[in-house]
């Protein structure tokens, strides 16, 4: 009697034959790559905000608007001129949760729209040729 690891032991001696596919990509569902696009643009959108607060919460902690403060207080003889005034954490959060929404929806209209022009130019070119390897 052999055991289940001889069997497999055999079995992985053999040599393998690859098999090449070539398939044709004919069609992309329309929904899919609304819901593809959406995705992606969120994640983009998520991180684009996280990282201007952190760019904000680095640039307050290390002192360079205090120093840009009293650069442009020198240039332009403004004794109460502030940076920080102008450019709050919170202004800052708030202009970048705008552009992350906006870039949402733009970004999902632009998944949505090459789905559809990649659907029309299909009539046209025959598809988009694949080939795949088994190994």
């Amino acid at each position: 009697m052999s055991s289940v690891a001889e069997k497999l032991q055999r079995k992985s001696q053999r040599a393998t034959a690859t098999k090449q596919v070539r398939l044709k990509l004919v069609y992309v569902d329309f929904w899919s790559a609304v819901k593809l696009s959406f995705l992606i643009a969120l994640t983009l959108g998520i991180i684009l905000v996280v990282v201007s607060l952190l760019v904000w919460i680095v640039l307050d902690g290390t002192g360079i608007f205090d120093s840009l403060n009293k650069v442009l207080r020198d240039i332009l003889g403004q004794p109460t001129f502030s940076v920080t005034a102008s450019f709050s954490l919170g202004q800052v959060g708030l202009f970048a949760v705008v552009v992350a929404i906006l870039n949402t929806v733009v970004g999902t209209a632009l998944g949505a729209i090459t789905a559809m022009l990649y659907n029309f130019s299909v009539r046209i070119t025959g598809g988009l040729l694949v080939g795949f390897t088994n190994h």
